[in-house]
């Protein structure tokens, strides 16, 4: 009788708590507008169209870029964003997508377009064995280890002759007409960001990803807990190199030439952390955000105080008075404040 009496009690909580649960989805659902991303898609999507009313190729360019380091930016918030662990070594895997898929189309005549899918996985696989070694490590010493992955990564770059070294490779250049020379890497790049998007929230919607999450709240309660947490944050680190991979694949023949001194470089790693911080670490929407934000702000400072290190120096200024005022960046801080738009809730 006691028994029965408590599996019922039990039967009773457990509803009780997927009612409340059920209750607090679709209250999220009120507030949440994934309606905008498919939206902004399709304008994205029908934007080349452009091109049959005059040259618009600078546009085009511009939005292949930004999408570049949204698909990056997202790829990098898996680990650096769910888990809590700041890589800033990630342009390593930048290079390993786009020195992979461009010596195929050197070598064998294959568009990176098709090849940045394995270019990708061979990223990931890269990723998978750098991240058991790195991730033995937390903290500041895994940052110190990521930078050092970079400067080793360039070292065998520039001195590794098959690939060209520190000259580099000139790749073919497509055969299509000025105007529509652009188009198939936008699509391509469009493709990769929106996918990376998709699978952001996929995975922060998942059981994997409250495991990472976890992680980063507290790593050793998450372990206390019985998570797996060596085998998540490999496989975290492992899918941001995919991600980021399928990026450096496409980006590389649409500059016609791989370099060292593009892909292996200071600069994209800390564009990826700033990015994710500035829009809101942690969220779906808040590498994208910050994406669009950056690429703006060094495009409109380098209009108006030309390439020198003032353009830096400005959005250095905006991003610190920015970090002032939304310390979890634009999302985390609206979104804590209760104040977040319907258009930018993703999550």
């Amino acid at each position: 009788m006691t028994v029965t009496l408590q599996q019922s009690t039990t039967s009773a909580v457990l509803d009780a708590r997927r009612a409340h649960n059920e209750k607090l989805a679709r209250k999220a659902d009120q507030t949440r507008a994934t309606w905008f991303p498919l939206a902004l898609m399709a304008v994205l999507v029908a934007l080349p169209l452009l091109q049959f009313t005059g040259n618009y190729n600078y546009v085009l360019h511009m939005v292949l870029f930004t999408a570049s380091y949204v698909a990056m930016a997202s790829g990098w918030n898996i680990l650096g964003g769910f888990a809590g662990y700041i890589s800033l070594g990630h342009a390593v895997f930048f290079a390993i997508g786009g020195y992979f898929s461009g010596m195929i189309l050197a070598r064998l005549g294959i568009s990176t377009i098709i090849t940045a899918p394995l270019a990708g996985l061979v990223a990931a696989a890269v990723g998978y064995v750098i991240g058991m070694i790195t991730l033995k490590v937390r903290g500041p010493s895994f940052i110190i280890s990521s930078i050092a992955l970079l400067m080793i990564a360039r070292i065998l770059f520039d001195n590794w002759e098959f690939v060209g070294g520190a000259n580099g490779v000139t790749l073919p250049v497509t055969s299509l007409p000025v105007l529509w020379a652009k188009v198939p890497y936008y699509y391509a790049m469009l493709a990769i960001a929106a996918f990376s998007v998709w699978a952001s929230y996929r995975i922060k919607h998942s059981k994997f990803g409250l495991g990472l999450r976890a992680i980063s709240k507290d790593e050793i309660k998450a372990e206390s807990a019985g998570i797996d947490t060596r085998f998540y944050k490999v496989m975290a680190f492992t899918l941001s190199a995919f991600f980021v991979g399928m990026a450096g694949a496409v980006w590389g023949e649409y500059l016609t030439y791989l370099r060292p001194n593009i892909f292996l470089i200071m600069p994209i790693a800390v564009n990826l952390v700033l990015m994710s911080i500035l829009g809101g670490k942690g969220t779906v929407a808040g590498p994208v955000i910050g994406a669009v934000l950056i690429v703006i702000l060094n495009e409109l400072f380098v209009a108006t105080m030309g390439a020198s290190e003032l353009n830096i120096l400005g959005t250095g200024l905006v991003m610190a008075v920015g970090l002032i005022f939304f310390p979890l960046g634009l999302v985390g801080t609206l979104a804590r404040r209760g104040r977040l738009p319907r258009v930018l809730n993703w999550d």
